[in-house]
């Protein structure tokens, strides 16, 4: 006999997927409910029987959108790599989701305007960046203690190059015909790894 199919888990896709249609048409103040129930072909109470609230559904859209990615970052194989070589790994799968979430970044970029304002959203990203930490952090200390980087403070280093994904993504939003959003990536990421390699 052949599993039951979730039900459940396929409703609240379809849902996700019409409120993401939504936030980017009209954005997160403008988007109803109702047009959420609308765009998922459903009724607005069938809608509240899943997600109670616009908070609730950017919460589950941030959710589904950093889950698979942490899930996949987390168990990369940088077994007897150097921290450098560790390091490009991670970024090579990092660029290569950021690459394939950028027709996402209106929903992203609404995402960080509501954080200054809306405490639900704040502790989502808060989540997510302490995960990324956790996920860097390990490999830049790997490279300080076996002498491969400089005497570094680590977290800063994961900080900066997290600050180099979020910023160069920023300007390619200012000017995509300037800013190669990947190539410029791994170009200030080889740059800030060159400053801190051991020079003995």
């Amino acid at each position: 006999m052949s599993p039951r199919r979730d039900v459940s888990e396929e409703r609240k896709s379809q849902i996700l997927d019409a409120a993401e249609a939504v936030f980017m048409q009209k954005g997160f103040e403008n988007a109803r409910m109702e047009d959420i129930a609308q765009g998922a072909g459903l009724s607005k109470g069938t809608l509240y029987l899943y997600y109670n609230s616009k908070d609730e559904l950017i919460v589950a859209i941030l959710d589904r959108i950093f889950e698979r990615d942490f899930t996949e970052m987390e168990n990369l194989d940088v077994t007897g790599m150097t921290a450098v070589a560790a390091i490009w790994q991670f970024v090579a799968f990092a660029t290569a989701e950021t690459s394939a979430m950028l027709h996402l970044l209106p929903i992203a970029y609404e995402y960080l305007s509501l954080a200054f304002r809306n405490e639900t959203v704040q502790a989502a990203l808060k989540q997510y960046f302490n995960q990324y930490l956790d996920i860097l952090l390990p490999l830049i200390q790997h490279g300080i203690n076996t002498g491969e980087f400089r005497q570094v403070d680590a977290k800063e280093i994961a900080i900066a190059i997290g600050a180099i994904f979020e910023g160069t993504i920023i300007l390619w939003v200012y000017d995509k015909s300037l800013v190669d959003p990947i190539q410029n990536t791994r170009t200030s990421l080889e740059l800030l790894l060159e400053g801190i390699l051991s020079k003995s």
